[in-house]
């Protein structure tokens, strides 16, 4: 077990340890990169993640971060408002915007179902995405889920949760390997994979 010579260096490298993927020996490191660093830099850095923290908002259209109500995707006009993109999480989103071979517009469930991670589908927005798509103008909903047994079962969950409005559900193509996250597929897999997109069931 580390021992430390100061409590604020130990109580700094305790937080760093808290984020994800960061074990203690990484997060020794970075405290004691910051500790190096001129004070203004790391005060910048304090300052950028109190300011995300309190300024990021969740899109009241799609559940996209963004820094204002509604999110630069929604209110873009050019974009095509009778497609919406439902992916797991944000991070879906940037890697599809990627591949800039999407037109349309998005909608971010926060997850998948997961009923060992205590995960079901009113812990989603998924309520939200029937509303939408009930309100009208929605021609076509496109299930863009990591191809999981979770993503599997949370596109089933949805495409029967929409089957009596009429809206054309589809399913990106198979070019992604089964278990494979979505945000971790190269841009050229996942453009062809949202291009060959089929009716959900096929």
């Amino acid at each position: 077990m580390t021992q430390f010579s100061s409590q604020l260096l130990e109580k700094a490298v305790m937080e760093i340890n808290r984020l994800p993927g960061i074990g203690s020996k990484t997060a020794l490191r970075l405290a004691l990169h910051l500790l190096r660093q001129d004070e203004s830099r790391v005060e910048a850095l304090a300052e950028s993640l109190v300011n995300m923290r309190r300024g990021v908002h969740y899109c009241k259209v799609c559940y996209n971060i963004c820094d204002d109500e509604q999110c630069e995707i929604c209110s873009n006009p050019s974009r095509d408002a009778s497609t919406v993109c439902v992916v797991e999480n944000v991070q879906d989103v940037m890697a599809l915007e990627n591949t800039m071979q999407y037109r349309g517009l998005y909608h971010v469930l926060g997850g998948v179902i997961s009923p060992i991670d205590g995960i079901g589908p009113s812990d989603l927005q998924i309520e939200s995405l029937v509303e939408r798509v009930r309100r009208g103008g929605v021609g076509e909903v496109i299930l863009a889920l990591s191809p999981t047994m979770e993503g599997d079962t949370t596109n089933y969950y949805i495409y029967r949760k929409l089957e009596d409005t009429g809206v054309k559900v589809t399913v990106i193509a198979r070019g992604i390997a089964q278990n494979d996250e979505l945000q971790y597929t190269d841009e050229v897999t996942l453009g062809r994979a949202l291009a060959g997109r089929i009716p959900f069931g096929q």
